[in-house]
């Protein structure tokens, strides 16, 4: 990377961040005022309309662009579970999956425009400060949004991590996939080369998206699957270097 882009990476992650605020904005709360009453498959086609024009955005005032290997299955519900490297992967993957519901902290519900987007689009809270109970929670929220019949994203990390970083995967992504009996899609990706993990600079660039074939679960325990859905996911960010 030369010097002249790392010195440009400033102004252009401040314009982006400015139209990043502005669409979050209005679509958060013409989304709250307008579809409040709407089934869930009807008003998330609306707020991940907000979600394709920051990724558009980004595109325009970054130069971040995307490829896609690999195709969405056919056979929905599925729970994704995705590497977990910037901000990126929050915001497209909704709308990549849609419709789909997020496990977050549930800190972030409370979060002005955003927070209120999140709960509008079914997301499932958990409490990070107690384990167990947010075991609990997500299993039992995520298994009733699959029966609902659109996706769980997850990332098992938990948190964001730097490129060439293995964080700890929890089981709780598989814990779901397993009481549902629906099939655990992994996905591998570079974005935190573009997008580094809690980094305001944005760099220009082609982020590649890796999705997996789906695991079967049936018959399967949370612990061996979730170790098999890492290894596939580093394997395969190992490969993007």
């Amino acid at each position: 990377m030369t010097t002249l882009t790392k010195i440009l990476a400033y102004p252009r992650s401040m314009l982006f961040f400015v139209g990043y605020a502005l669409l979050t904005t209005f679509f958060s709360l013409t989304g709250v005022v307008f579809t409040f009453y709407l089934p869930f498959h009807v008003r998330s086609r609306y707020f991940v309309i907000g979600n394709h024009w920051i990724i558009w955005w980004l595109r325009i005032c970054c130069g971040v662009k995307i490829k896609v290997i690999g195709t969405l299955p056919k056979q929905v519900p599925y729970v994704a579970l995705s590497k977990h490297q910037s901000q990126w992967e929050t915001f497209y993957l909704q709308w990549f999956l849609s419709p789909v519901a997020t496990v977050v902290k549930r800190e972030l519900f409370k979060v002005p425009f955003f927070g209120w987007a999140l709960k509008m689009m079914n997301a499932i809270g958990i409490d990070r400060s107690n384990p167990r109970e947010a075991l609990k929670q997500a299993t039992l929220q995520g298994v009733a949004r699959l029966k609902e019949n659109y996706n769980v994203l997850l990332f098992p990390e938990g948190t964001r991590v730097p490129v060439g970083t293995r964080g700890n995967y929890a089981r709780s992504g598989a814990n779901i996939a397993v009481a549902g009996q629906v099939p655990i899609l992994p996905i591998a990706h570079n974005a935190g080369y573009c997008w580094p993990a809690k980094s305001l600079l944005i760099y220009p660039g082609t982020i590649t998206l890796v999705i997996g074939e789906p695991i079967p679960t049936v018959g399967r325990n949370s612990k061996e699957l979730i170790v098999e859905v890492a290894n596939w996911i580093e394997q395969r960010c190992d490969e993007m270097v």
